[in-house]
């Protein structure tokens, strides 16, 4: 019997909770992005996350592009917190581009937050996810 995890087929790409300025506590993030990540495995999906962080700590055109040429992408989840303040709507693109640039053949899905990451992905998966 194998029992080693699935290929992964599906990339998340956001903010590491742990790495984003502000008085906010980040482990309500975390924990919702973990539950959506047991949610693939659950489902027999491959999942990984490329999470960066907005401390400067980061090359964050490096890390994605990392993660994107890793392997081939079936969908690439971008998230809202990526999305949607306007003051960042530069690093959006960023993404949205190398994302473009490398996996060309990876849908690309949004999530509105980390809780409904899975069924960002799951519009997107093939008839097998």
């Amino acid at each position: 019997m194998n029992t080693s995890a699935p290929e992964p087929r599906v990339l998340v790409i956001g903010f590491d909770p742990y790495r984003v300025p502000g008085p906010w506590d980040p482990a309500a993030v975390a924990d919702a992005l973990a539950v959506s990540m047991a949610r693939f495995a659950d489902a027999g999906i491959g999942a990984e996350t490329c999470l960066f962080g907005l401390d400067g700590s980061d090359d964050i055109e490096a890390v994605v592009t990392d993660a994107l040429a890793s392997r081939p992408w079936e969908v690439v989840v971008i998230g809202g917190g990526v999305r949607k303040p306007e003051e960042l709507l530069d690093l959006f693109e960023r993404v949205v581009n190398l994302v473009r640039r490398h996996a060309p053949d990876a849908a690309i899905a949004f999530n509105s937050s980390p809780s409904d990451t899975f069924e960002a992905a799951a519009r997107w998966l093939g008839p097998q996810g």
